[in-house]
């Protein structure tokens, strides 16, 4: 049996339940993850889960700002 002091605490899911994928990045246009991290979420540890939690707000703004809507203005 684990103790409950030893086990890493899970960091909830960026997912916001819009899942599309950019075919350009090949980022979800919901919560800027790549399909191999979506897949692989629950079997990373916390330090790899909070890598990609700090890397979402640049890919999503990046994203957002290389939109061809946007850029035909």
């Amino acid at each position: 049996m684990v103790a409950a002091d030893s086990i890493e605490p899970m960091i909830e899911t960026p997912c916001v339940k819009v899942c599309a994928l950019d075919a350009r990045t090949g980022l979800c246009l919901g919560c800027g993850r790549t399909v191999d991290e979506i897949a692989r979420w629950a079997a990373m540890d916390a330090s790899e889960r909070a890598q990609v939690m700090r890397e979402l707000p640049d890919r999503l703004a990046a994203c957002k700002g290389a939109s061809p809507a946007k850029a035909m203005g």
